[in-house]
């Protein structure tokens, strides 16, 4: 693929657009739409040869690689498409593509977007934003093919001809009686089955459906668990009002893996890519946990000034203070991470919360008589075979480890029992919370085996 829109670039510097019309009919939409942001950009610099290239597209593909582009590119064809070639495009573009073009546009762009689509696409567009943001109803399509179970898989081959072109999968088909979803049926079945059969007699009635107000990350996992290529939506009366697909669902869980890295990295998450994204909104979105995180950190000056009296009496203990907190900060994050990714996958539940700490209580018992080991030869061997100090680090570590490591499994675990989100409980966090603990445990650890007061 990429040896052909090398080829197009060529082709496009020499002025040769039937050429040019000739090789992009056959090529990937996604592929296209990834050239003309690479050859592009979003300064569009070369505007006429944009619009050029687009109108070059079979109408089908032009809508399919509209579909694929940043929002940018979508708003900058638009304001250069007269209110015919917009209708057209509308046209040939899926509802739940033209919600998702709707909810990324500015009110003026909007508003053509609306005025220049059919009565039927309007009423569906406006019915599906209605849904809240996080639920299945605004990620779904109406474009789905139903079938009656008196029909016969003759009947239903026709019917499939005549609209599946204008939908947005017909491997699944949906039995509806009086609108209420009452069994599925797949091309497989129907394929496999003799002509006069009954849809009723072949149709699967055991149903796997979501309610539209569904949190479209349950939906989205959903995918995973079954393997679907499509779920039906159902209203609160068991009537089909649509189909999540596969590459929503997709979607979906890209925008939800976003949110969490953004979370667990202290940062405010942000719906736009990166670039896009100005520097003061990039700043915003991370000043406020930086503030929280270093007023937080105070705790553990206070901690350390309240033990001066040790660092006068041994000024080598400062020296081991990073590794300390280092140690207690990396392991809290190791337990995080993962107790944050099972619940994500539904593998961890509240109901696990002291099989988790168990668990991690075991893990930590290992790790940390393994670290304590290591340290304290080393330390033995490097200071002077000073016994004490090797013993003061090498149970500090243990301790700082332990406790690190269950705080990381448990904090999450309350977050998702308080309605937060656990990807708050996150490295950041997590560090400065142990940080505190690991200098209080390793200063008392060594004033006791010191004798200090």
């Amino acid at each position: 693929m990429k040896d052909i829109l090398e080829v197009i670039a060529e082709l496009l510097e020499q002025k040769k657009y039937m050429a040019v019309k000739d090789i992009i009919s056959g090529a990937n939409p996604a592929d296209i739409a990834g050239f003309f942001e690479e050859r592009f950009g979003d300064d569009f610099e070369e505007q006429r040869e944009f619009l050029i290239l687009f109108r070059l597209m079979p109408k089908d593909l032009a809508a399919e690689v509209f579909s694929f582009m940043n929002p940018d590119m979508q708003k900058h064809l638009i304001s250069a498409f007269s209110d015919a070639e917009l209708r057209e495009m509308l046209a040939n573009t899926f509802i739940d593509d033209t919600v998702d073009l709707i909810e990324e546009m500015p009110a003026n762009v909007v508003s053509r977007i609306l005025r220049n689509s059919s009565t039927g696409a309007r009423k569906a567009i406006n019915a599906i934003l209605r849904y809240p943001k996080d639920s299945a109803g605004s990620i779904m399509t109406i474009e789905y093919v139903s079938l009656h179970q008196d029909m016969t898989v003759g009947e239903s081959f026709a019917k499939i001809r005549r609209v599946g072109v204008n939908k947005e999968t017909i491997y699944t088909c949906y039995v509806t009686e009086n609108r209420k979803l009452v069994g599925i049926v797949t091309v497989k079945d129907l394929f496999l089955a003799e002509e006069d059969d009954r849809i009723g007699d072949i149709m699967e009635t055991n149903i796997i459906s979501v309610d539209t107000m569904e949190d479209k990350e349950v939906v989205a996992n959903m995918f995973r668990k079954y393997d679907f290529l499509a779920i039906p939506v159902t209203d609160k009366d068991g009537r089909l009002v649509g189909i999540v697909t596969f590459d929503d669902a997709m979607d979906v869980i890209q925008e939800e893996n976003t949110e969490d890295v953004t979370k667990m990295a202290a940062i405010a998450p942000n719906e736009d890519t990166y670039f896009r994204t100005g520097v003061l909104k990039h700043a915003r979105s991370r000043i406020g946990w930086l503030l929280v995180l270093m007023i937080s950190a105070t705790i553990t000056g206070m901690i350390t000034t309240k033990y001066e009296t040790a660092f006068d009496a041994l000024p080598v203990l400062v020296s081991f203070m990073p590794m300390i907190m280092g140690v207690g900060g990396n392991s809290g994050s190791q337990s995080s991470t993962l107790v944050i990714r099972g619940l994500a996958l539904g593998e961890i539940h509240f109901s696990d919360f002291f099989r988790v700490v168990f668990k991690e209580f075991r893990i930590a018992i290992i790790v940390s008589t393994i670290l304590a080991l290591v340290n304290g030869i080393r330390i033995y061997l490097m200071y002077d075979h000073d016994i004490q100090l090797a013993v003061t680090i090498s149970l500090s570590i243990v301790c700082t480890v332990i406790i690190s490591k269950l705080i990381g499994a448990m904090l999450p675990m309350l977050a998702k029992r308080c309605r937060l989100d656990p990807a708050l409980m996150a490295s950041p966090l997590i560090s400065t919370i142990v940080d505190s603990c690991s200098i209080f445990i390793y200063f008392n650890i060594a004033m006791v085996i010191f004798g200090l007061r």
